[in-house]
């Protein structure tokens, strides 16, 4: 049941009536959120307005049978803006799940690679594109490769921190300690179909937030299974940076 924990969330939802109404269809009985933030964060760039998480929190919290809001992204150790997320995320009640973020360098180090050699370039650009490349095309890009070398730079720096599996493993434990009947995933990425048609097949109802375009066909073939995906524009006025909200 929607009860709005502030005056500003509950002006917003006096307008927003038939999202509330669809929200509380989807999220019945005991509710659990999992954030994928990596995957989240990203999405600004084609929503064109940013997560205030302090905003989605309250959000979430005016549902009164969401009894968990899982929060999972990456430490840069060092970093004070990577330290000060984590941290807001934990102050602000989500349940923070982190591990330090793996620098990776990979090498672009041309010197001994033959000019028409896609070696190099499979590091950056998936096999199925470089098959379509042509030779004069691959001999430009490492070209670029030795163009950087002659200036010192032989390795790029890399960061990967994925939490598909933690995020899997958590919901499915969820299932079998019992009590939670909605399962809503933020999150796009493929490597989530299995725990999440694990979930539907056991007949609990799982709702993916997500955006146009960044939800993998593994999960869009879900649908007919009974998952939803909600389109988180729908909520913009909710949970975006109070500046980026319309006047």
């Amino acid at each position: 049941m929607f009860k709005a924990v502030s005056e500003q969330i509950k002006r917003i939802a006096s307008q927003k009536t038939e999202v509330i109404k669809q929200l509380e269809s989807l999220l019945v009985g005991q509710v659990k959120v999992y954030i994928d933030y990596a995957n989240v964060r990203p999405w600004a760039n084609r929503l064109h307005w940013h997560i205030d998480l302090k905003r989605l929190k309250r959000f979430l919290d005016s549902f009164d049978n969401v009894n968990a809001v899982k929060f999972y992204y990456g430490t840069l150790e060092g970093d004070a803006e990577s330290e000060r997320r984590i941290q807001e995320a934990a102050s602000l009640g989500y349940q923070v799940r982190t591990k330090p973020v793996k620098i990776m360098q990979i090498s672009i180090d041309a010197s001994s690679i033959n000019p028409q050699s896609p070696a190099l370039l499979e590091s950056f650009i998936r096999r199925c594109l470089l098959k379509k490349y042509d030779i004069e095309t691959i001999e430009y890009l490492n070209g670029k490769f030795q163009e950087m070398n002659k200036l010192g730079l032989l390795a790029l720096s890399d960061q990967k921190c994925n939490f598909d599996v933690e995020i899997g493993s958590d919901m499915v434990l969820d299932k079998e300690r019992g009590g939670t009947e909605s399962y809503v995933l933020w999150s796009g990425d493929s490597d989530f179909h299995d725990p999440v048609s694990d979930l539907l097949g056991a007949g609990k109802k799982v709702a993916l937030f997500a955006t146009a375009g960044r939800v993998a066909s593994e999960l869009n073939g879900l649908k007919s299974k009974g998952l939803f995906i909600f389109e988180i524009n729908k909520i913009r006025d909710f949970i975006c940076w109070k500046r980026e909200m319309p006047r």
